[in-house]
């Protein structure tokens, strides 16, 4: 079977340096066998791809793609936390915040952007629990953020 970095690489992905936090707070944290990674924003190369509420500026199927990125950040992140993606266990939930029209409602196909790239990269450890929400506003006038807690070997 495949690494998570051989599986990237074939879906012709890199993984990118870790964003710098926008804030005060750290890009991961590890407690116990768990690493929480901050919300991840759709940015590459230090610049945040599209802006705008989804429904509206942004159309679900872009917004589907920049939950992917998100997700791809978060892998940087985690594998920044732990030094090798092989180590991770599972994937165990994800959150997307998607900033919505008010009228619209697909936040779950959004965030499968995400969900969608996970299981490809860790396979059935990359299967999840998630909650989707729908927001008014996201830092940077992002249309989504995806937040990862991983289970990873000792």
């Amino acid at each position: 079977m495949s690494t998570p970095e051989e599986r990237l690489a074939e879906l012709g992905l890199e993984i990118p340096e870790v964003v710098p936090p926008l804030a005060s707070y750290l890009p991961a944290v590890r407690s116990g066998s768990q690493v929480y990674t901050a919300g991840q924003l759709p940015i590459v190369k230090g610049e945040l791809v599209a802006m705008g509420k989804v429904g509206l500026e942004v159309t679900a199927e872009r917004a589907a793609e920049l939950a992917a990125i998100c997700a791809l950040n978060a892998i940087a992140v985690l594998r920044a936390e732990t030094g090798d993606l092989s180590k991770i266990k599972r994937i165990v939930k994800v959150v997307g915040f998607v900033a919505s029209a008010h009228d619209f409602y697909g936040q779950p196909q959004v965030i499968n952007g995400a969900s969608d790239l996970l299981g490809q990269v860790f396979g059935d450890a990359g299967r999840h629990a998630r909650s989707a929400v729908g927001v008014l506003v996201l830092p940077r006038n992002a249309p989504v953020e995806v937040e990862l807690i991983a289970e990873v070997a000792a």
